[in-house]
């Protein structure tokens, strides 16, 4: 089983260029990737500075904002529409592995949270590594981080 270091830390927003979704959690393997191509297809258009792949999870339902963080100036065109990463106290960890393991570091964020008495304010996200070549050879080096947006009254 994986060990993950949960930590504390105050964030401010990134501006987001992003696809809204409502997805079900058998589908989000499909939706993530799908978006975030849809997403720098309008980035690349406009010559955009973006940086990481980013999937905000706003709520239990699975409405969810998928897309790029900016760095730059960006038009909304169609679906594509600005949005933030929230800002403020929040837990998260990093996970190396395949996607298919990101619920095990929700999982510890979240066991982490209930045993030292920090309450979630909603929202989770995960900001993906850059892809990188040497992924295809070792998945155990894809890197993830997940948030988790944490109440006003959480320690920070």
């Amino acid at each position: 089983m994986t060990s993950y270091a949960v930590q504390l830390q105050r964030l401010n927003s990134v501006p987001l260029a992003v696809i809204r979704r409502q997805a079900s959690a058998s589908d989000l393997a499909r939706v993530v990737p799908e978006c975030c191509g849809l997403v720098w297809n309008v980035v690349r258009a406009e010559q955009t500075q973006a940086g990481r792949h980013v999937a905000i999870y706003w709520d239990g339902s699975i409405r969810l904002e998928v897309g790029v963080e900016l760095h730059g100036p960006f038009a909304e065109h169609g679906d594509v529409v600005r949005s933030a990463t929230p800002a403020g106290a929040v837990a998260s960890a990093t996970h190396f592995g395949p996607y298919s393991g990101l619920g095990a570091a929700h999982d510890a964020v979240r066991r982490w949270c209930r045993a030292n008495n920090h309450r979630l304010a909603g929202p989770n996200w995960e900001i993906y590594g850059h892809r990188q070549r040497e992924w295809d050879a070792d998945p155990s080096r894809i890197r993830t981080d997940v948030y988790y947006l944490l109440s006003d009254g959480s320690g920070l």
